[in-house]
């Protein structure tokens, strides 16, 4: 049914291709942010607390989490098109009974299934990623990729914003559906398998098991892994918070609010244009420094604004540009560094890496959706506080072994099959 002729399809290194991959690894993003503006009025059309509805957004990072685990080793044992094929059918089925969901019960267990189908996109696309670019190469890719991938925190809440007020909450997971079915075919006759080398063992618990100790205990891998999860997680409690601040607390609606995403755009655009420009000239262990300092930068600016009593839009958006400049400059730099030494098990480094990545990000959902905010104070700690996590985290496992980083060490691979 997906078989289609292998000299039919593009170079891995093609624009269209680029562009599938930019689909692939931001299909989290867009599952997660063309809804967003619909989380206040789900609580009034399917009579929910908005604990309950915070729930489809931790449950979903939950779930993206763990499934992150399997994608890995599966990616490496069978190949990256046949895994990507098997998660977006579940992410299209998922996504369709998301839609008619009649109750928030239902739609929790609906976005937990819509997860799991579409975490296969970012842990393949960035396996795929490695798989065809070296890395400093890889960096540079993942950064131009993440200048098209800015571009869906910008678009996504304002598609959701106009579906909910035009056609209410379930034209959103319809168009979703779209998106999933449109993915599942370009993947389909388009994607070429870019795993040469299979590992037969990939599966093997004993195999699976060594692969992921060997990172663990990678204190390299760990400072750049910890960046990028404690970086997210910052965003997350924004977007956790931000519909409940700024649609009830600041009375925006919710196409007003999907308007802001614009200016939030411009500061992850900025980072990645940064990065795209000057990674292979000052190195992934610098631009990650100075990514990490920004967002901190940002977190702080967002707090100062609190306790001097700037309330509103703008006291949010301006340090949250800051900080999102950061993440732009973290994210590229941060995987590449990541799964750069690691090419005979990229999979796992990247399913480990997602793992961590939405395991804070779930924590920080539940801890930013559990808070009042009638301010903007409560979300500016939350985003403060993980932002030093990561700085942290880079500067004392990363940044010490930096000159080791640019070649790929033997020993850091598994065993040949």
């Amino acid at each position: 049914m997906f078989k289609a002729r292998a000299t039919a399809r593009p170079h891995p290194e093609s624009l269209i291709i680029s562009g599938l991959l930019t689909i692939l690894v931001a299909l989290g993003q867009i599952a997660t942010g063309t809804y967003l503006p619909s989380l206040p009025s789900l609580v009034v059309e399917l009579q929910a607390t908005p604990v309950q509805v915070n729930l489809t957004l931790t449950v979903f990072l939950a779930a993206f989490a763990v499934s992150q685990l399997f994608y890995g080793p599966l990616s490496d044992r069978f190949g990256r098109r046949r895994t990507l094929l098997g998660g977006l059918c579940i992410y299209l089925v998922a996504s369709v009974a998301c839609t008619f969901a009649p109750d928030i019960e239902s739609l929790i267990a609906g976005r937990f299934a819509q997860a799991v189908g579409a975490c296969a996109g970012p842990v393949v696309g960035r396996a795929i990623v490695r798989d065809v670019y070296g890395r400093e190469r890889a960096a540079k890719v993942l950064s131009y990729l993440g200048v098209a991938f800015a571009v869906s925190p910008a678009i996504m809440p304002i598609i959701g914003g106009y579906l909910q007020v035009w056609f209410g909450w379930r034209a959103v997971f319809l168009f979703l559906s779209a998106v999933a079915g449109s993915v599942l075919f370009a993947v389909a006759f388009l994607l070429d398998e870019t795993n040469r080398n299979p590992d037969r063992r990939a599966l093997n618990i004993v195999s699976i098991g060594r692969n992921y100790r060997m990172l663990l205990g990678s204190a390299e891998y760990l400072g750049y892994a910890f960046s990028v999860a404690f970086v997210f997680a910052g965003l997350v409690a924004y977007i956790a918070a931000s519909p409940f601040l700024f649609i009830d607390t600041f009375g925006l609606s919710p196409d007003q609010y999907g308007l802001l995403s614009m200016f939030n755009v411009t500061g992850f655009l900025a980072g990645n244009l940064t990065s795209g420009r000057f990674t292979v000239r000052v190195g992934v262990e610098r631009m990650v420094l100075l990514g990490v300092s920004l967002s901190l930068a940002g977190g702080l600016a967002m707090v100062a604004t609190a306790l001097l009593g700037g309330v509103g839009v703008f006291a949010v958006i301006l340090p949250m540009i800051l900080f999102l400049a950061g993440m732009g400059l973290v994210f590229p730099n941060a995987m590449a560094g990541a799964l750069g030494p690691f090419p005979r098990a990229a999979g796992a480094a990247s399913a480990l890496l997602g793992f961590l990545q939405m395991s804070a990000a779930a924590a920080s959902s539940v801890i930013a959706g559990s808070l009042v905010h009638t301010t903007q104070l409560p979300m500016a700690l939350s985003i403060t506080a993980v932002s030093a996590t990561a700085f942290l985290a880079f500067v004392t496992l990363s940044w010490p072994r930096r000159d080791r980083g640019r070649s790929v060490s033997p020993r850091h691979d598994p065993p040949s099959a």
